[in-house]
């Protein structure tokens, strides 16, 4: 069994994105990146500190906006209205699930395009949806993309089976799949026969946002597994949708957690930040 570790991977984005950040500073421009976050979930926390990180590494700015659980939607869409216009923020990241009483749907049917930097606007998700290689996509469902090419691992002509059909990881990740020429089945809690579906697969991903919920006996040998759950399991500890330590030897390469995914999660949201600058730099 081979552990896919998420560092390599983000350091090389990373490396890249400082470099495109220097050059647009020296042109003037200060690439920043707008976070907004109703409430404290621990997940949205503990993405909020990676962001954090790995943009001071980089040198780029970034400022959260936050509000109360129990805000209004009208608080909510006021707060989009100002940092989608705002001509200094190049790229928006809204934390989502959002909480019950409130709607992403003025965000999704008014953002900026070009800020748009986690695929969440119509525009965005048509041109993803059409293979459109310029589209911004979700970043965790980029992310997955950006481990499969710095590991070498072949997608064309493969059997993979994505769990999850979220429009923020399960249903991008299964398009970017197709448009590098595999063959996608995708699985939710409706899938008659769960186990037969992912044991035919070549390549999992699970994304359905449940803690260890694909355990040893539901997988088959020689499997690669991508890891995209970030939970919390009973002891209050970090863990992903994939039960790690009884899948993991029967695998043949798989993405731990933390220190998979959601490590290179961060550094698409850099790069991209920075390509929404370019952006608008060039208009």
């Amino acid at each position: 069994m081979k552990e896919l570790r998420g560092k390599a991977v983000a350091d090389s984005i990373t490396e890249y994105a400082a470099k495109n950040a220097e050059m647009l500073k020296e042109k003037g421009i200060m690439p920043k990146l707008a976070v907004i976050r109703v409430g404290a979930r621990p997940d949205d926390i503990a993405y909020e500190r990676g962001i954090i990180k790995r943009f001071g590494s980089a040198g780029v700015e970034h400022e959260v906006f936050e509000l109360s659980e129990d805000c209004t939607q009208d608080d909510l869409n006021s707060c989009f209205d100002r940092v989608n216009s705002d001509s200094s923020i190049h790229g928006i990241l809204m934390f989502r699930p959002l909480p019950k009483h409130l709607s992403d749907e003025h965000m999704k049917r008014t953002i900026d395009p070009n800020k748009d930097i986690d695929g969440m606007g119509y525009v965005n998700q048509a041109a993803l949806y059409s293979g459109d290689k310029n589209a911004f996509a979700p970043c965790t469902a980029k992310a997955v993309m950006e481990i499969l090419d710095y590991y070498d691992i072949p997608t064309t002509g493969k059997r993979v089976t994505v769990v999850g059909r979220s429009l923020v990881i399960g249903r991008p990740i299964a398009l970017l799949l197709i448009s590098a020429d595999a063959t996608v089945t995708v699985c939710h809690r409706k899938t008659a026969d769960l186990v037969s579906e992912l044991k035919k697969a070549d390549i999992i991903v699970a994304a359905a946002g449940e803690p260890k919920m694909i355990t040893s006996d539901m997988i088959g040998d020689g499997q690669i597994i991508i890891d995209v759950g970030m939970n919390l399991d009973e002891e209050g500890k970090l863990c992903g949708d994939v039960d790690y330590e009884n899948a993991a030897p029967k695998a043949d390469v798989i993405t731990p957690v933390p220190g998979g995914v959601g490590a290179v999660t961060t550094s698409v949201l850099l790069r991209s930040t920075i390509e929404g600058a370019l952006r608008s730099a060039n208009g």
